[in-house]
């Protein structure tokens, strides 16, 4: 096509100037070279004659020269490792957080002024990028995972008339402490058997994370879960959130919500915005650090608990997130989502002025000394592990969820007792 659109421009301006017996010999010149028809080459031809180039108008237009680069090669050598430091962020994310991962990959050298493309110059160009730079001088180095997963989610029908349901549209809660919670199933392609599953929850307010993997879905498996992340996670736990699923709707884990004071509330069936919030970290939390493989023995699951500390504390401290506060309109009038700026989910908790001094000062202390290179080398680690412990089984039961090519001779014949 360039080839044709440079002919194209060429002949355009004679064409609209020669007389009928030199537009015919032109036409054959075109057509000869580019292969058209002659009543394409006489449309195209005038079209770049008269009207002006512009998307989907002109095929004739001439090749634009690309821009030189604005930053430098090594600027964007080290964006790279950077944004693998970082776990993978987007551009609105990592534009926000790219002064705090550059002070922390320094503070333990994992980047040295003058070593490896990294300068002074370097994190100055870093830190004036755009995020639309960032996305753009990251696109070779993205990939996606294909791979799908299966919804085990199974309604219970004891006590849904005396929760209280929440939904999508009710007003947000101004403070933490409100959780959303779901689990994420780790069974590869089939669920037969018993296989492990994670507890995620999420906090409405300030995107706060806890992530824990258990062997079932039993309620005594749930309350040690619930527990631990009631004595981690930093603020007071006054509400929970979850779904339908019967490992939640029952008398244990109710009357444990309501030893503690705790709010408990449930979304309406087959309703997933109203726990958008959590949905959403099954996604890009759960699945995009365990992968979509089946774990069911210990081995895996140890793996498991390793992993996930490391990932919460990546996406609590270093990880920025925004969120809806109203909707507006664009230039064109139609209706958009407004969203505050990105904040990690620890700085919109010392923002909500709820914790005391002294834990304002552990926390940022802890931020301090965590290392993102560090926790990208621990996470691709644990991760390899799961792959060499998983892929296979996983592939192989997959596999095996074929129905055979081959017809079964033995069906319906029926061989008399002798």
């Amino acid at each position: 096509m360039a080839s044709r659109a440079e002919v194209t421009n060429k002949y355009a301006k004679a064409y609209a100037k020669a007389s009928k017996k030199d537009r015919g010999r032109m036409l054959d010149e075109v057509v000869s070279v580019t292969g058209w028809s002659r009543d394409n080459a006489r449309r195209r031809l005038v079209a770049a004659a008269t009207a002006p180039p512009g998307p989907g108008r002109v095929v004739a237009a001439a090749m634009r020269k690309p821009r030189a680069p604005k930053f430098s090669y090594d600027a964007r050598k080290v964006l790279q490792r950077v944004w693998a430091a970082s776990g993978g962020q987007c551009g609105k994310y990592l534009v926000v957080s790219m002064r705090v991962h550059l002070d922390a990959l320094e503070r333990h050298g994992e980047l040295v002024d003058g070593v490896d493309r990294y300068s002074r110059a370097v994190r100055t160009e870093l830190l004036s990028m755009s995020a639309a730079s960032i996305d753009r001088y990251l696109a070779p180095a993205k990939a996606k995972d294909a791979i799908g997963g299966v919804a085990t989610t199974k309604p219970s029908p004891l006590l849904r008339s005396s929760i209280a349901i929440r939904r999508a549209g009710d007003e947000v809660e101004d403070e933490p402490g409100f959780f959303e919670g779901d689990t994420v199933a780790h069974c590869g392609p089939t669920l037969k058997g018993e296989f492990a599953r994670t507890v995620n929850l999420t906090d409405v307010h300030t995107g706060w994370v806890f992530t824990r993997t258990i062997r079932n879905n039993a309620h005594t498996h749930i309350l040690t879960a619930l527990q631990a992340a009631v004595n981690e996670i930093p603020c007071a736990v006054t509400g929970l959130d979850f779904d339908n699923g019967g490992e939640f709707l029952n008398h244990p884990v109710i009357d444990w919500a309501a030893d503690r004071k705790i709010y408990f509330t449930r979304s309406r069936p087959y309703k997933k915005n109203d726990q958008a919030t959590v949905e959403s970290k099954n996604n890009h939390l759960v699945r995009k650090y365990a992968f979509y493989y089946r774990y069911d023995t210990p081995e895996e699951r140890a793996v498991l608990a390793r992993l996930w500390p490391l990932v919460n504390d990546r996406l609590n401290y270093l990880t920025p997130t925004k969120k809806p506060i109203g909707y507006g309109s664009d230039r064109n009038g139609r209706r958009t989502r407004l969203y505050d700026p990105p904040q990690t989910p620890l700085d919109r908790l010392l923002t909500a002025d709820v914790l005391s001094p002294a834990q304002q000062a552990e926390l940022t202390a802890y931020r301090d000394t965590l290392n993102p290179a560090e926790f990208a080398r621990r996470i691709g680690d644990l991760q390899e592990r799961l792959v060499l412990l998983a892929k296979d089984k996983t592939e192989q039961l997959y596999l095996a969820s074929f129905p055979s090519a081959l017809p079964n001779v033995h069906k319906g014949i029926r061989v008399r007792a002798s």
